[in-house]
């Protein structure tokens, strides 16, 4: 990991504290915003009508809801700021549900803000986005706290996923 990221808050913490997470909302956050102003502004294509308008908004106030309620758990509630900071692996309350509530947070805002042009051109960006929190994920975060907490980040991978929250298996 070297000293890519200088967000150390201790004396020994083996990861830093935000990591690439950033780095990786706000480019995908731009990436958002240009295909927003390109498909609706620019090239004005894609836009639905009617109660298709209604039914994107309200799926777009939900999903930025739940993405509120995600992130502020996985941020404010989960206590993963002390984990990072004494170097243990953080598995319970909602990272046992998913293993970035903080990315998966921003996504769900993100998708939610996308529904909000009721767009049809905004839906593969969904994918998209998740593709680039796939790859970005696997090869920094993951290889880091791979080094740090070996097999047993190997065991939770296998059981929680990456970005979509899910009932914990057992």
């Amino acid at each position: 990991m070297g000293n890519t990221f200088k967000n150390y808050s201790k004396e020994g913490q083996k990861l830093p504290m935000f990591g690439i997470g950033p780095y990786l909302i706000y480019g995908i956050a731009f990436l958002k915003a240009v295909v927003i102003v390109l498909t609706s502004y620019v090239f004005k294509v894609g836009i639905l009508e009617n109660i298709w308008v209604w039914i994107f908004r309200i799926a777009g106030g939900i999903a930025i809801i739940l993405g509120i309620v995600i992130w502020f758990i996985g941020a404010m509630r989960s206590g993963m700021d002390e984990n990072i900071t004494d170097n243990k692996l953080k598995t319970d309350g909602i990272y046992s549900w998913v293993r970035n509530p903080m990315y998966t947070g921003c996504w769900f805002i993100m998708i939610g803000i996308s529904f909000m042009w009721h767009n049809y051109w905004m839906l593969p960006i969904i994918l998209i986005d998740w593709v680039i929190f796939t790859i970005v994920l696997k090869n920094t975060e993951e290889k880091w706290l791979l080094d740090v907490y070996g097999q047993d980040y190997e065991d939770y991978k296998k059981r929680v996923n990456r970005c979509i929250p899910w009932i914990p298996k057992e």
